[in-house]
């Protein structure tokens, strides 16, 4: 009998082209792409450990740290977060999670499910913590770590660190931050800010495309996670011995198993994602050429002439101005536009770009226009408004024309 319930056959893959300019992924620099292409290598390949060393000394530069660690995970972003919470936190551990938008309910959520006593305090989304909160938070919780996300898409603000992990430090607590969204796109100085453990992702300002993680940690890090090493049957050496604190209860996610992959001792824990470890090594290499300094001041330039032509076109910008993130902007929704979703689809079909929209107390508030990596260009910020223009147009709000062109030019010649 003839089936008739299947699916016809794939095509071949022929994604539209798009430039994306939501909250990420953003388009990924043509030479990493390139760099994904490249010919495949074993593990244990003397070529490819390596390049496994190459990567250990590009990021620390782009962490700006001394730390010998620093690696990949593999995995999206969240494999990061994962990996340093289940390895540093212990069940019963008290952590405090500062919330100022979505990702710090997900560091709680992780936390919560590593089985720490999650302590929490919050700001309205938009908003950011004053240091002398965090520290008083601290002196009252008594928590091992802190666990603190850098710049949260979801509210496009970014959190001040300097003085909160020096806060830590004085009062012998470790800090981790989740920089996936603002890693090369804002200043990011690990060592001078007393950041004990950072993790990130390549799809935000690095260009890269999502899949691999990369973290780098310190020696306070590593003394905890040592105290909870032990190293699966099949690969143990004889002379293995294990730590005597609880065992680190995910496998994958196992910090100091990677420890001694990425080690001299290339002890066997998982097949290192290739393509990934190339793409990453290539993020690394297109940003140290530009130079961090330089990174930094386009994301900012792009971002200033983006708002400029946003408020000229008559525009109300979302959150504290202090702390913008200097790579995603909110757009606060017009009373005008009834339906939001609307715009955003118009955007994307009739001129091939993608912004975003938010999440909780945000979604359908505002929009998210992220200026990062390989999109944070000239021409793309004046398409973006001209297009933007057009379809607000077309949907009935009154904006001059050219308005938000002219501004954001005007914001670039003065530079």
């Amino acid at each position: 009998m003839e089936r008739t319930n299947e699916l016809p056959p794939a095509g071949p893959l022929d994604p539209s082209p798009r430039l994306l300019m939501g909250p990420g992924p953003v388009d990924v620099y043509p030479r990493v792409l390139h760099a994904m292409s490249t010919p495949m290598l074993g593990q244990f390949d003397p070529e490819f450990t390596a390049y496994m060393n190459e990567i250990m000394a590009l990021y620390r530069q782009i962490f700006r740290t001394r730390n010998h660690w620093a690696l990949l995970v593999n995995g999206t972003a969240r494999a990061g977060i994962e990996c340093c919470l289940t390895s540093i936190v212990s069940p019963g551990d008290v952590i405090l999670v500062p919330i100022f938008g979505r990702f710090g309910h997900l560091l709680k959520e992780i936390g919560e499910r590593v089985g720490a006593d999650v302590r929490t305090i919050e700001v309205e989304w938009g908003q950011v913590f004053d240091p002398a909160s965090v520290e008083a938070a601290i002196r009252e919780h008594r928590p091992k770590l802190v666990a603190c996300v850098q710049g949260d898409t979801s509210t496009t603000m970014a959190q001040p660190l300097d003085e909160i992990g020096k806060i830590c430090r004085k009062l012998d607590v470790l800090l981790y931050v989740d920089a996936t969204a603002t890693i090369c796109g804002m200043p990011l100085e690990v060592d001078d800010w007393c950041i004990d453990a950072v993790s990130v992702g390549l799809q935000k300002c690095m260009s890269g495309p999502p899949g691999t993680s990369p973290i780098t940690f310190n020696e306070r890090v590593v003394e905890v996670v040592n105290r909870r090493k032990k190293i699966e049957g099949g690969i143990r050496p004889t002379d293995a011995i294990d730590g005597d604190g609880p065992v680190i209860r995910s496998n994958y996610f196992d910090l100091a198993m990677l420890m001694d992959y990425w080690s001299e001792q290339r002890l066997n824990h998982h097949t290192e994602s290739t393509s990934m470890l190339y793409a990453a090594r290539e993020c690394a290499r297109v940003i140290l050429e530009e130079g961090l300094k330089a990174g930094y001041a386009r994301h900012a330039l792009a971002s200033q002439s983006l708002r400029a032509g946003l408020e000229a076109m008559g525009l109300e910008l979302f959150g504290e101005p202090t702390n913008r993130m200097p790579n995603v902007t909110g757009v606060v929704i017009p009373e005008a536009i009834s339906d939001g979703e609307k715009v955003r689809r118009a955007m994307l079909l009739d001129f091939g770009i993608e912004i975003g929209t938010s999440f909780g107390p945000l979604h359908g508030k505002i929009w998210r226009i992220g200026t990062m990596g390989y999109v944070c260009r000239k021409a793309n910020i004046l398409r973006c408004l001209a297009s933007l223009e057009a379809v607000l147009r077309r949907h009935g709000l009154a904006v001059a024309p050219g308005a938000g062109v002219d501004a954001a030019y005007a914001v670039y010649d003065a530079a």
